[in-house]
This record gives C-alpha cells, sequence and structure tokens, in this order.
C-alpha cells in the first residue's frame, strides 16, 4: 500500500474553491506512483474540511485513481507553529503510517515550515519513506535530503563547542556582566560608563587576552549610538594595498577585480562606532589616511572624485605602548593625540585578583552552556584546591589564556569535579626568557653585585612560591634547585621567612 501523508494547506482550500490544483492534489494527480491511501491533518478551517475531501476524491474519480481511503482528520496541536506538538504528533502518525505502508510518501509543500520541519526530522528516520513537493505547473518533485541529522547535529554541536573553545568567552556583552570585584576594575568600568555617555574618542590600552574589544562593546551598547552599528576592525591584519579600499570604499572599475561598488568601513558605521583594534600595528601610510579622515569627517572611496561626510565614533585599542612608540617617530604624534582622549588602561588579569575567581565560575558556566548542546557532555565543575591553583598562577595571557586551559580542562576528562591537577595538567608551560641586556658601567662606578643578586634571587623565589601554592618541593624544581632543603636556606639567608 502506498500512503501519503500531509498537511492541509489555506492554499489547497482556496483553489479547491476556485476549482484549481494545489499541492496536495496536484500530488495524489499527477504522481507517478497512485496512492491507495491518503491522511490529511488539519487544526483549522474545519467547515471547509468536508468539501475538500468530496472534491478531491471526485479529481481522482475522473481520472481512475484510489477514492476510497481519504480522510482529514484534526490534529492535537497546540498552534501550527508550536514545534513540541507538531513534532510529538508526526512521531505518533508518521510511526503508525510507515508500518502500515509498503511506501509512505511525505508532502513537504502544505503547511506551515513548523510543520514541514517536523515531517523531515522525523520521516527521515523512517526506511521507507519519500519527500515529495509540487511546483505551480502541477509537477511533483521527489526530494532527496541525504542528510543523517544524528550526526548533522552532533557535528554542529562539536564545531559549535570547537569555535567558541579558541575565541573569546562572550558572557561579557554589557557593563553589568562585566566582573568587577577588584578596585582596578571597578575604576574601569566607573571611566568606561562615563566615556560611553559621552562622544569623545576612546583609547584602551592593556595587554593581549585583558578584554579590549569586551569593553568596546560595552562602552558602544552603552553610548547614544548604541541602535547604530559597531564595525569592528584589526588593524594589524589591514594589507596596506587595500586598506584604502576597506576603509573608505571603493566605485565600480576603481581597480581591477573591483567590478562592483563596495562601502568601506566608515561608511558603514556611519552614525555608530568603528573600533580600530590594535591601532599600534598601523604602518605610517596608513595612519596618514586614518588622521585625514578622522580630522575632517569625511571620506573619499577609491576611485571616486566625491567626498563622502560620516559621523563615525572612534574607539582604538592597542597592547603596545603607544607614547613610547610616539618618541621612536614609530607611531604618529598627531594622530595619538586625536585618539587618545578618554584612555582606559585595564589591568592584567595578575592584578586584579578579586576577580578571578568569579571570572573563573563565569568562564564555566559558558563552557557548560556551550557542550551542553552536545548530546555526550556532562557539565562540570573545579573543586576549591583547583581555585586556589588558578588564583597562584600569573596567566600573562589574561583572560584568553584562562579560558582556552579551562577549555583544555574540560576536554580532557569526564569528571565531573576538576582537581588542581587536571588545571595544573592543562596550563601551557612557557620557558621563560633571560634577557642579554647590555650593562654598561663608567669607569670608577662602583655597584654591589651581591645586592643585585639578592634582589633577583628574592623576586623569583617569591614568583614560585606562589605559582606553587607555597609548596617549597615544587617551587625548588622550578627554580633548579636539588632539594627543598636548599630552597629553605636560601629562604632564610635573604630574610624571607615570614
Amino acid at each position: 500500500m502506498n500512503t501519503l501523508y500531509t498537511w492541509l494547506g489555506f492554499t489547497d482550500i482556496q483553489h479547491m474553491k476556485e476549482g484549481k490544483n494545489a499541492a496536495i492534489s496536484s500530488l495524489a494527480i499527477f504522481n507517478e506512483t497512485p496512492f491507495d491511501k491518503i491522511v490529511i491533518f488539519a487544526n483549522t478551517w474545519e467547515e471547509d474540511w468536508h468539501s475538500y475531501e468530496r472534491w478531491l476524491k471526485k479529481a481522482l474519480a475522473r481520472i481512475g485513481r484510489p477514492t476510497e481511503n481519504i480522510s482529514i482528520s484534526k490534529a492535537n496541536i497546540t498552534s501550527a507553529i508550536d514545534y513540541p506538538s507538531i513534532i510529538k504528533h508526526s512521531e505518533k502518525w508518521l510511526a503508525k503510517l510507515s508500518t502500515e505502508a509498503e511506501q509512505l510518501f511525505i508532502n513537504l509543500t502544505s503547511g506551515t515550515p513548523t510543520m514541514t520541519a517536523a515531517s523531515i526530522l522525523v520521516g527521515k528516520g523512517k526506511s521507507n519513506t519519500q519527500f515529495l513537493q509540487s511546483s505551480k505547473n502541477d509537477s511533483v518533485v521527489n526530494v532527496d535530503i541525504p542528510v543523517d541529522f544524528g550526526k548533522a547535529y552532533i557535528k554542529s554541536a562539536a564545531k559549535n563547542i570547537a569555535d567558541k573553545a579558541v575565541s573569546l568567552p562572550s558572557t561579557n556583552k554589557a557593563f553589568s556582566y562585566i566582573i568587577a570585584q577588584s578596585p582596578a576594575m571597578k575604576t574601569v568600568v566607573s571611566k568606561a560608563k562615563r566615556l560611553a555617555q559621552s562622544e569623545l574618542p576612546a583609547l584602551i590600552l592593556g595587554e593581549t587576552g585583558t578584554g579590549k574589544e569586551v569593553l568596546a562593546n560595552a562602552i558602544h551598547a552603552a553610548s547614544l549610538r548604541a541602535d547604530k552599528p559597531l564595525k569592528v576592525v584589526n588593524c594589524g591584519a589591514l594589507p596596506e594595498t587595500l586598506v584604502d579600499s576597506i576603509l573608505f570604499g571603493h566605485v565600480k572599475g576603481a581597480f581591477t577585480g573591483a567590478d562592483k561598488e563596495h562601502s568601506g568601513l566608515f561608511e558603514q558605521a556611519d552614525g555608530g562606532t568603528l573600533f580600530l583594534d590594535e591601532v599600534g600595528e598601523l604602518t605610517p601610510q596608513v595612519q596618514v589616511k586614518l588622521l585625514r579622515a578622522l580630522q575632517q569627517g569625511e571620506i573619499t572611496p577609491v576611485g571616486s572624485d566625491k567626498t563622502i561626510n560620516v559621523d563615525v565614533r572612534i574607539i582604538a585599542a592597542t597592547h603596545r605602548n603607544l607614547m613610547q612608540q610616539v618618541e621612536q617617530e614609530q607611531f604618529r604624534e598627531d594622530l595619538f593625540y586625536r585618539l587618545a582622549v578618554g584612555i582606559i588602561d585595564i589591568p592584567p588579569l595578575r592584578n586584579r585578583l578579586e576577580d578571578i575567581e568569579p571570572l573563573t565560575q563565569a568562564l564555566i558556566t559558558e563552557i557548560n552552556f556551550i557542550g551542553n548542546k552536545h548530546p555526550s557532555y556532562k557539565s562540570k565543575n573545579i573543586s576549591q584546591s583547583a581555585i586556589k591553583f588558578i588564583l597562584n598562577q600569573s596567566w600573562p595571557g589574561n583572560i584568553r589564556e584562562l579560558w582556552n586551559t579551562l577549555n583544555r580542562a574540560f576536554l580532557w576528562t569526564d569528571k565531573e569535579i576538576l582537581s588542581e591537577k587536571d588545571i595544573q595538567e592543562a596550563v601551557i608551560t612557557r620557558e621563560k626568557a633571560v634577557k642579554n641586556t647590555q650593562i654598561n658601567l663608567t669607569l670608577g662606578q662602583k655597584v654591589n653585585i651581591n645586592d643585585i643578586l639578592d634582589l633577583q634571587r628574592k623576586s623569583y623565589i617569591k614568583a614560585a612560591l606562589k605559582a606553587c601554592g607555597n609548596n617549597k618541593t615544587k617551587a625548588a624544581a622550578m627554580l633548579g634547585l636539588k632539594s627543598h632543603q636548599v630552597l629553605s636556606k636560601w629562604i632564610k639567608d635573604l630574610g624571607l621567612a615570614s
């Protein structure tokens, strides 16, 4: 027995009243294989069901196709767009009809997109189903959907986890979500809120991974320009040959390959904000062009002789020492002062200890939220000893490094509670490079080499003890000492015993 499963659509009823075919009748009349049974479901237009059923039977009788087993039934669904009830209905009826039929055909043309999606998702799991669509000229199309939805879902979830793990965490989207329990970060947020309400340019400073783009997003979101675009460009990735086109746009035919007009980032951000990330990477030639755009508030697309006025607020960020670059003539002084009106310096993670534990918990929540999309993922947390270990690390890569380390630790274990050892094994070890700094002495100058060496010893001992949670055995190994007894003697000799 060949069975057609379908929803009743509004077009089916309207065309019936006009004596014309629509999806259901087109499939029933023109499909190469006649249907022995047609099961139609609907949840509205009940007053037209009997008329439609009678009309369809007459149309099939005229061409000698089966008419005895055609019915319209009420679907037990909440609404035509309610996924849970429609999925439940589809699972029930497609299982029943698939078992009874030799071949089950599913109409994808009639009904709402929700009904179509449910039919595909459930129907793909049946071995004897075929999907059909109809077109306006009454042709019937056999639809091949070569997708294993289970595998596709798992692959998509796994790809999402991978993408998020190698990018920055996305929880801190506005000021209310920025973790600022330390005095240093409270000051940063306070300055950023004040700056957000102004139209002044902003320069965000900070080491790599401190969250400069997160703060830029928050400033824009809290500004009067929040309903306008925020465009982001990494200045270090701007190819010099295309920088004019990327920033200012071009007209068709401006250069080889310019086959259509293109709006640059300044024009795209008109009325909103342009975030210049890693502005310290700009070449001197690009700095000149950028300065002209900032000073005049107008741009000229490549290949055009017309200027375009733009209203753009600039937020710039860099991990470099721009003032030092100005002194070394690597960064234009006039551009620096154009950008450096509202300056915010984000402290490194090691200088905001009060934020580390709540920040770690926020990152864990995000990792679990992303991971839970995968069917085999189990939510995890970390122990207090692991928290203590995290607090004792310097995190030179800041939030980005902490985020990356937690993702790696969560990947390597199925334990629900990760230990200090789990986090420790996930940390990427860095070899501390000793700078070969040239030392110059003037004839007659005196230095106490022992005092200099003692200061260095003290600094490294303190750092090693902190990193190891005051475990002398581990600290001695970090410092290349033979035993913890040797370290204890050094501590005593240097007056660090307290």
